[in-house]
Order: structure tokens, then C-alpha cells, then sequence
């Protein structure tokens, strides 16, 4: 009886160890898939935002939909749907920028824009293209694609690669040809 009784204490020890040890190794599985694939740490619909500086508004973005990804090594936070952003200067004049999609690099303060990107200034001036970048920091916008840019409705410059200021004062144009309509009297 008391050998019956220890192989069954031994057969038991070895079916739990077996057990906890295959357990062990499904959960090292799992744990490997989720860092193979990363979630947002967080997600915002139909999001305004405000940046407001000594008590003026200076940005207002809108976005049908915001991804954070704040949890991962590079974080970044990206816009799916879109973002319309309105920018106020120093004189309260309004800049917008418009993008069919959208991601901020945070560690960079780089901003990727793509599809149907428009800027339009205050005073009229627009810029389209494809995609565009802009550099947070140096308050630059650049892109190596096509675009479509425009003082007036008479004249109008179309090229590849360009990069410019925030307030498309200061403009390198690198593959570019202007056309400037006349009016018929």
C-alpha cells in the first residue's frame, strides 16, 4: 500500500510539472505575439484639440479619429481619417492645413501629411500635393513629390521637390515652372 501510494504521489508530481511547464511555454507564445503587434495606447474619435499659448489660441486641429502610440519604442500618434488643422500668427490671422491622412513622429517632431494635402494662408496663398512633411521644430514644410502652388487665381508654380517656411515666405524650389494667366480685357 504505501508503494501504491508513493509511485501515485511521484506519477502525480510529474503530470503537474509536465503540466506547469507546457502552461509556461503557451504563455511565453502568447506574450511573444502581443510584442510582435502593437495596439494604440490609446484612441480618441471625433477629437478638437486646442493649443493655447499665454491665454491665445494658436492651433486648433480636428480629426475624425486619433491613434496614440505612446506605448512602443518609437511613438508616434496617427491621424487615419484625416486632420483639419487651423493656425493663428502672432496678428490672429488664420493658416489651415488640410490631409487625408496623417502621422507625428514624436521623438523627431516630424510630421508626415499625405493625400489631397492643401495649405492655405491667410493672404490666399495655396500649396497641394501628394505629401508633405513638416519639421516642428524649424517650422519647415518639404516634399520630394509633385505639387501645385498659388499666390493668386492668375498665378500658379507646379513642380517636383520643394521646401519652405510655415508662412511660404522663404521657398527652394528644386524641379519647378511657373504660369501666370492673363486676364482678358
Amino acid at each position: 500500500m504505501k508503494l501504491i501510494s508513493k509511485l501515485l504521489g511521484v506519477f502525480l508530481t510529474i503530470i503537474v510539472t509536465t503540466t506547469l511547464f507546457s502552461c509556461e511555454s503557451k504563455f511565453k507564445e502568447i506574450q511573444n505575439f502581443n510584442k510582435s503587434k502593437f495596439f494604440p495606447a490609446s484612441e480618441v474619435e471625433n477629437m478638437r484639440g486646442q493649443y493655447i499659448d499665454s491665454g491665445k489660441v494658436k492651433a486648433i486641429l480636428v480629426s475624425p479619429k486619433m491613434l496614440d502610440y505612446s506605448n512602443v519604442k518609437y511613438p508616434f500618434t496617427e491621424f487615419p481619417k484625416g486632420i483639419h488643422l487651423t493656425i493663428f500668427d502672432k496678428e490672429n490671422k488664420k493658416n489651415t492645413v488640410v490631409a487625408d491622412y496623417a502621422i507625428r513622429y514624436t521623438k523627431t517632431d516630424l510630421i508626415d501629411l499625405q493625400g489631397n494635402v492643401v495649405i492655405t494662408t491667410h493672404d490666399g496663398k495655396k500649396l497641394n500635393s501628394d505629401q508633405l512633411y513638416y519639421d516642428q521644430k524649424n517650422e519647415w514644410f518639404f516634399t520630394e513629390g509633385k505639387y501645385l502652388a498659388s499666390t493668386d487665381s492668375m498665378n500658379f508654380t507646379r513642380g517636383v521637390g520643394v521646401d519652405f517656411d510655415s508662412k511660404m515666405t522663404k521657398v527652394k524650389a528644386t524641379n519647378s515652372y511657373a504660369e501666370s494667366l492673363k486676364k482678358d480685357k
